[in-house]
């Protein structure tokens, strides 16, 4: 039976800038929204308004029964939360993912925020941390694109990274690593063929090399990984409570070396500490 091949074409990697950049802008937009007394689903307006005026369509939108552009989650909601009438509050953090589609490809990627304001200091500090971490695991992942040989190794990087962080400064907690949620290969679809696990498995999975796109995001927590869907059939929230945090990226592999799709500069700021700098896609 005829197989797709996950690894895409120099012109391929080329069609797969402007998604990026336009999901990155989403997010832009959306950022300075990120206050106390703004509802989720006025995220999501903006984020919409800003892909369809960069000629692109929201790909969540195109996920079959669900209306919206971003995934908006709050404290223990991890991931897939669904924008509505939720007011947020100061000293919440907020996940927001979303991506676009764009002449036929795709970009994808999450970031999260602490809504400013006055609220309880402990609280706050506790989920800067594991923003911080969830980001740099995020980031630590990505630099290993430019030097392992398989995907199993980026898995393997960003629970490293995590571990190495030992438990929060602030509250002596571990952090939990979802493990039914993982990362994906991307393109013509969202969602495609390779998943990217975010902690170590037996199987190296993939070779990583020129042609190969990837969408890197841990989605970490500030106690134990078990998660449950709520009643909506979608919103994933943490069983003991604590909150969670998510981060991705849309990731190129090319003959030159990596290049982030999904931010403005490549992602070179965030690549850094990592001594890699990434190469635009010719």
């Amino acid at each position: 039976m005829f197989r797709k091949s996950i690894y895409k074409t120099p012109a391929q990697l080329r069609s797969m800038i402007e998604p990026g950049l336009i999901t990155a802008a989403a997010l832009d937009a959306v950022r300075p929204l990120i206050r106390p007394g703004v509802t989720t689903l006025e995220l999501d307006t903006v984020a919409n308004r800003t892909i369809l005026e960069r000629g692109a369509e929201s790909n969540f939108q195109l996920v079959r029964g669900y209306r919206h552009t971003l995934c908006v989650s709050v404290n223990d909601e991890v991931v897939h939360g669904i924008p509505g009438s939720r007011v947020l509050e100061a000293g919440d953090i907020v996940s927001v993912d979303g991506g676009a589609q764009y002449q036929g490809w795709n970009g994808d990627s999450a970031r999260t925020f602490i809504v400013p304001g006055e609220a309880d200091a402990e609280i706050v500090a506790r989920r800067m941390e594991l923003s911080r971490v969830t980001e740099g695991s995020m980031w630590a992942g990505i630099a290993a694109m430019a030097s392992v040989s398989h995907i199993g190794e980026i898995g393997a990087a960003i629970q490293e990274y995590i571990e190495a962080q030992g438990p929060s400064a602030v509250s002596g907690e571990t952090y939990g690593i979802l493990r039914e949620y993982v990362g994906h290969g991307i393109g013509r679809k969202m969602h495609e063929a390779p998943s990217v696990f975010n902690y170590r498995t037996p199987d190296p999975g993939a070779e990583i090399k020129p042609g190969l796109v990837l969408a890197i995001e841990p989605m970490v927590t500030a106690g134990g990984e078990a998660t449950f869907v709520e009643d909506d059939d979608w919103t994933v929230s943490t069983v003991d409570g604590s909150d969670g945090s998510h981060w991705e990226h849309s990731v190129a592999v090319h003959a030159d070396g990596i290049w982030v799709l999904t931010a403005a500069d490549g992602g070179a700021a965030g690549l850094a500490p990592f001594g890699v700098t990434p190469t635009p896609i010719a």
